[in-house]
């Protein structure tokens, strides 16, 4: 295999890359001054060598504890509980949410092996059964995995004194109420609020 190929190869998997994506990639790469390509490489290999999980929340961090976990202005009390760092970026960008995290590192997926076992489940019970947690709130994705994993969890948290709580879903704000599907404009009028 030529080293193309092998680049080729490699970028193809991973994530929203198809083989023609990773292609037309790697012959990009191929067009950059020698400096870009090995910058690129050495920031690879950096992020590699100082990024790791939380020892806390599971977030990506390059201390022993992430950014959130170390902010003694972030209340312990409240964890947010989402299935990938990539979550933890999306709520952040809301600015509303003052806790801290607990990243799982997946979803309950039984299809593809993915069980209790798999994800950091375990941990986030040390967290609520320490007593400084008051509020759990589920922030998996909609979808079935996600919402499977978040009832599994509210089912362990039940017999815990934690408030355990699910973000609202509905229609996104600017959208048209007819090109919204089913399942959402369902959750939308479970989730409805009285107006005051």
């Amino acid at each position: 295999m030529s080293a193309i190929e092998d680049l080729i190869t490699e970028l193809s998997k991973l994530p929203g890359l198809g083989r023609k994506s990773a292609q037309r990639l790697t012959y990009h790469l191929l067009q950059q001054p020698r400096e870009r390509v090995s910058r690129l490489a050495e920031i690879l290999l950096k992020v590699g060598e100082q990024v790791r999980a939380c020892a806390e929340c599971g977030n990506l961090a390059e201390a022993e504890l992430c950014e959130y976990c170390a902010d003694p202005r972030r209340d312990p009390s409240l964890i947010c509980v989402v299935e990938e760092p990539s979550g933890v970026t999306v709520v952040e960008r809301c600015t509303e949410f003052r806790g801290r995290y607990h990243v799982l590192g997946g979803r309950l997926s039984p299809l593809e092996g993915v069980g209790p076992e798999s994800l950091r489940i375990d941990l986030l019970l040390k967290r609520v059964d320490s007593g400084s947690v008051r509020e759990v709130i589920l922030a998996t994705n909609p979808s079935m995995e996600g919402e499977v994993t978040a009832t599994y969890i509210q089912q362990l948290l039940q017999a815990r004194s934690v408030r355990v709580t699910r973000l609202a879903r509905g229609l996104p704000v600017g959208g048209d109420i007819e090109y919204v599907d089913g399942v959402t404009l369902a959750h939308a009028l479970i989730a409805r609020q009285e107006l005051r």
